[in-house]
């Protein structure tokens, strides 16, 4: 297993304001954990983050958020990415895959498996998720290292991806002692 880390829309926005999960707080922790945990182990943490253009298509969906150069937009201080080590992907969808270039880079890394971590595990994580499965990258989603509007969204996609992606569901603790044999 060749890992890299996602963290999706660890955002301001979906962590503290207007679109946050309910259990955005409680995760926080356990990626920060799972981060630190991978650069010790040199394994590729890469942020994949929401940086709407005001003609967006979803912002019919969702309204004004996560705008380009907002500070709503911003990853959390808590999480924030380690200059020259830590990748920073923007995207205008709800898939980290989606025109930004991410599966070039992970094949260069030589990556075969995406960690998923971050919010909203029915809509970011979900559809980066059926991306990385269309790109071929076997999956891992850390199941109390996402977080959904409500415990029944967050079930929902989780049974999903894992019956038809074939995602590999983890608690924090497992992928820790997973990253440590590596």
């Amino acid at each position: 297993m060749k890992p890299a880390i996602l963290v999706i829309d660890m955002l301001r926005e979906f962590v503290y304001g207007r679109l946050k999960s309910p259990s955005a707080l409680e995760i926080l922790p356990r990626i920060k954990q799972i981060v630190e945990k991978a650069r010790e182990k040199n394994i590729p943490v890469i942020y994949l983050a929401d940086q709407h253009l005001p003609i967006d298509y979803e912002l019919n969906i969702w309204g004004p958020h996560a705008m380009k150069g907002d500070p709503e937009a911003s990853i959390v201080d808590e999480l924030k990415p380690v200059e020259n080590r830590d990748l920073v992907f923007y995207k205008r969808s709800y898939s980290g895959f989606r025109e930004t270039g991410l599966a070039y880079v992970l094949r260069d890394l030589g990556v075969d498996t995406v960690v998923l971590t971050g919010i909203h595990t029915h809509i970011c994580v979900f559809h980066t998720a059926i991306d990385a499965y269309y790109e071929r990258f076997k999956l891992i989603i850390v199941e109390d290292a996402v977080a959904a509007f409500s415990r029944e969204d967050h079930e929902y996609a989780l049974k999903y991806m894992e019956k038809v992606l074939g995602a590999r569901i983890v608690k924090t603790s497992e992928l820790l002692e997973l990253i440590d044999k590596l």
